[in-house]
């Protein structure tokens, strides 16, 4: 880059390389739910701010982002050297199951890398560092706060070491997930569960109790607008001390099953995340979600609030042992929304608890949430 170039107030980022990293956002967010690594997208610049080629990475053990948009350009014949690479996540500076990115952008002759977030890891940080010192500018935290949430779980799982925990469930309008028969299906609408089933397909993971199993023998699987299970599908995990029936929905063919037999919260994300799971979505019934919430293990709640009154009937959460309003669990308003049109309208409630641990845990009191589990 030339010392004339024109810079913005985002930490001498040109609009072109802004306009770049956004590109290199939406690239990575096409690609879906990639396992246990990032989701990271790559856009090289040519001096004058033009694209000569873009990529993104598609899962573990293949090419990182830089790579994939290195060979790209190699194939159409560009010549990258005195280039701008710009990178949603810092580059790798290790060798695991592919070679060090911060090496391959070298070997092509980037002149200039921007970034967006840096690596949280201890193993692959520090491209960054070996690029300056091999000559390249480098400028990171570009667009930094759009770029973030898309790998917030990943983020989660590598710097607290387990995996990031989404908790859902569907409500009437007075907090009731069943009616005092039992009976529960459907309080949410078409319309809500499809969402969910989006949700459920950017999860490594879905988790329910065994009380959740043996009551209402869900499949767990992520399913399409005609209900048919889509090809990939996350981990199916059961949470629990009782055993499964061979009949059960949720041990059928359509997707791999784990059985975690334990009532601990803390053990059964410690299981999966040995598993390589970076993102659980809960949808374990009331004691279940209880256990996860007293232990300070849920990071984002998805509520859809059906517009019933029960009066009566299960609760959607089961006992957190606050036994007044000043001790309330308190929960951020992430986002508000309607799912679906006319009597199918659902409000879709995304919140996240308030952070009160040192570590990063909610704190509220913890009575035994596993007797049911």
């Amino acid at each position: 880059m030339t010392s004339d170039t024109p810079r913005t107030a985002d930490g001498g980022a040109t609009p072109a390389e802004r306009d770049a990293m956004r590109r290199a956002l939406a690239l990575a967010r096409e690609r879906g739910r990639p396992g246990p690594n990032p989701r990271v997208g790559c856009v090289l610049l040519a001096p004058d701010g033009t694209e000569l080629a873009a990529g993104a990475h598609t899962g573990a053990g293949t090419p990182h982002a830089e790579v994939v948009a290195l060979a790209a350009a190699a194939e159409a014949g560009v010549d990258v050297r005195g280039a701008t690479a710009v990178v949603t996540l810092e580059p790798c500076n290790h060798t695991g199951r592919t070679g060090p990115c911060a090496q391959a952008l070298l070997a092509a002759g980037v002149a200039r890398v921007v970034v967006a977030q840096t690596d949280p890891t201890p193993t692959a940080a520090g491209g960054a560092a070996t690029l300056r010192e091999a000559g390249v500018e480098v400028l990171t935290g570009v667009l930094v706060d759009e770029v973030e949430p898309l790998n917030r779980a990943w983020t989660t799982a590598v710097t607290r070491g387990r995996p990031f925990v989404t908790w859902k469930f569907a409500a009437t309008l007075d907090g009731r997930s069943a009616a005092a028969d039992g009976t529960s299906r459907w309080i949410s609408s078409p319309a809500a569960r499809a969402d969910t089933h989006r949700l459920r397909a950017e999860a490594d993971v879905v988790l329910a109790g065994t009380g959740t199993v043996l009551d209402d023998d869900p499949r767990l699987t992520v399913r399409g607008a005609d209900d048919a299970p889509l090809p990939v599908q996350p981990l199916r995990a059961v949470m629990g001390l009782r055993d499964v029936p061979d009949g059960a929905q949720v041990l059928d063919a359509t997707a791999p099953t784990v059985h975690l037999r334990t009532r601990d919260p803390h053990e059964a994300l410690a299981l999966l995340a040995e598993r390589e799971a970076r993102h659980v979505f809960l949808e374990g019934g009331p004691t279940v979600a209880a256990a996860f919430l007293t232990a300070g293990l849920v990071d984002e709640v998805v509520v859809y609030v059906a517009p019933l009154l029960l009066g009566a009937g299960r609760s959607a959460v089961g006992d957190l042992g606050i036994t007044t309003v000043t001790d309330a669990l308190h929960l951020q308003v992430l986002d508000a929304a309607t799912v679906g049109t006319g009597e199918d309208t659902n409000v879709r409630l995304v919140l996240r608890p308030v952070v009160t641990g040192p570590d990063g845990t909610t704190a509220p009191p913890t009575p035994d949430q596993t007797e049911m589990i």
